[in-house]
């Protein structure tokens, strides 16, 4: 039996030939697809290589790019803040020359008030020196002046009520010549009491003493009232009063209606 080298070489075989060609051919198939594998092996590497290479220096680009933007924006941004800083400081000068020229303006506008003005510190001085030294004469004139003036006042007021100015005098407010005349009413019912012995008489005294009691009490709600309402409360009690006067007289045997 031969062995497969005999049967390669095809020692006593005719197709010998044939079989060793299609060996061959095998290998160089084989050899060939190694050689393109390492081919490709080393393209991929490159290819890796190559974008790794690439990806670095654009790495290195960009960080150089940020690098160059982040100065260029620190440096725009120390440029503007000395701007800030330099209009902040002109508008700071600005605003204390305008406040100064403000403050100057006030202060002669002032000087030039205090100078026209009446009374200034340095006037009221020499007013008060000049009063002071005059006060001795002058208080006592203006006091019996003013003594003067009022009882002239009250003296007219009392002609109007129809009451002594004494009486008047003794009473304040609004209604003062109201509560006079229901003063002087009521003395004169009084005197009426003494003249009427009767019952009936002394029923018409105590009457008329009610009534001047109750206007008495109107009189001084009239006081607490506003001025419209409180003119119309005493309008009303002034003609109550004039009613209790006519009344008074006619008891007397006096009618002033009938006066002529």
């Amino acid at each position: 039996m031969q062995s497969w080298r005999q049967l390669i070489a095809g020692v006593g075989y005719p197709t010998g030939k044939v079989i060793m060609g299609l060996f061959s051919s095998m290998g160089s198939k084989r050899t060939q697809r190694k050689a393109d594998a390492k081919i490709r092996k080393a393209e991929e590497k490159m290819i890796r290589t190559r974008a790794k290479v690439q990806a670095e220096a654009e790495s290195h680009e960009s960080r150089k790019q940020a690098k160059r933007q982040l100065k260029d924006e620190h440096k725009y941004a120390k440029r503007a803040h000395k701007q800030d800083r330099k209009t902040i400081k002109t508008s700071g000068k600005v605003q204390q020359k305008t406040a100064a020229a403000e403050a100057k303006a006030i202060a002669e506008q002032a000087k030039a008030d205090a100078a026209a003005a009446f009374f200034t510190p340095a006037k009221m001085k020499r007013y008060l020196a000049v009063g002071r030294m005059v006060a001795p004469i002058v208080v006592p004139i203006a006091y019996r002046a003013a003594v003067s003036a009022r009882s002239q006042v009250t003296a007219v007021q009392a002609h109007r009520a129809g009451v002594a100015p004494a009486l008047l005098t003794q009473y304040g407010g609004p209604s003062a010549t109201l509560r006079a005349r229901i003063a002087a009413c009521q003395e004169t019912a009084g005197q009426v009491a003494e003249l009427e012995t009767t019952p009936e008489g002394q029923e018409f005294v105590a009457a008329m003493n009610a009534r001047l009691n109750n206007l008495k009490v109107a009189a001084d709600a009239a006081d607490t009232m506003p001025p419209q309402q409180r003119k119309n409360a005493q309008r009303a009690i002034d003609n109550e009063l004039t009613a209790i006067d006519n009344d008074l007289l006619a008891r007397l045997n006096v009618n002033p209606t009938a006066v002529r």
